[in-house]
């Protein structure tokens, strides 16, 4: 057998991003038709009954485009005891540990199309933004937990100023939920 010798790093790896991201959840029922129904994740595993001694769970396991690097993004874990949901979810005043989770989806018109898509399903629209490097609805799932639907913007818009399109933000009217322009910001100063 073949040793490998490893390099010895003076810094971390940078990673290539996230690779998943498990909630805990009250209901498996309510969370999957928000995240797999609404959201449009397909449901790609299951945990079923163990016969090692380990304890099992109710946990599904959720993809958005399956590639060569991600089997799954998203885990849902039917779990007792967890607090309540906030009445109104809130960026700035939540008392959950998870802020948000961004989705992004491929396009402007398909994102177009899935808000849409939302708001004719009754699902409740808490803030509309446009950032400089995305624009985006933000909701709620059953759980409280704030999830940001977005488009990324064309890089040229924001990579000559990466912190200044992150710290640029223009909240648009409920009425303006569909409004959308492709005349983008790109001074932020």
């Amino acid at each position: 057998m073949a040793t490998e010798t490893i390099k010895k790093r003076t810094a971390a790896v940078t990673p290539r991003g996230v690779n998943h991201l498990v909630l805990n959840v009250h209901n498996m029922e309510e969370s999957h038709h928000f995240w797999s129904d609404l959201l449009g994740f397909k449901q790609v595993g299951k945990l079923g009954p163990r016969e090692d001694g380990i304890p099992s769970m109710n946990m599904q396991f959720y993809s958005g485009v399956i590639d060569d690097v991600n089997h799954h993004d998203i885990a849902l874990v039917e779990r007792e005891g967890l607090p309540k949901p906030p009445d109104q979810w809130s960026m700035f005043d939540g008392a959950l540990a998870v802020n948000h989770i961004a989705i992004t989806y491929p396009d402007r018109e398909s994102w177009l199309e899935q808000v849409q898509f939302l708001k004719d399903q009754g699902v409740k629209m808490n803030l509309r933004v446009d950032h400089g490097m995305t624009h985006s609805v933000y909701i709620n799932d059953p759980n409280g937990y704030g999830v940001e639907v977005l488009y990324e913007l064309p890089a040229e818009v924001w990579e000559h100023d990466i912190n200044g399109a992150l710290n640029y933000a223009k909240l648009l009217p409920e009425e303006d939920l569909l409004v959308d322009t492709t005349d983008y910001e790109t001074n932020f100063s």
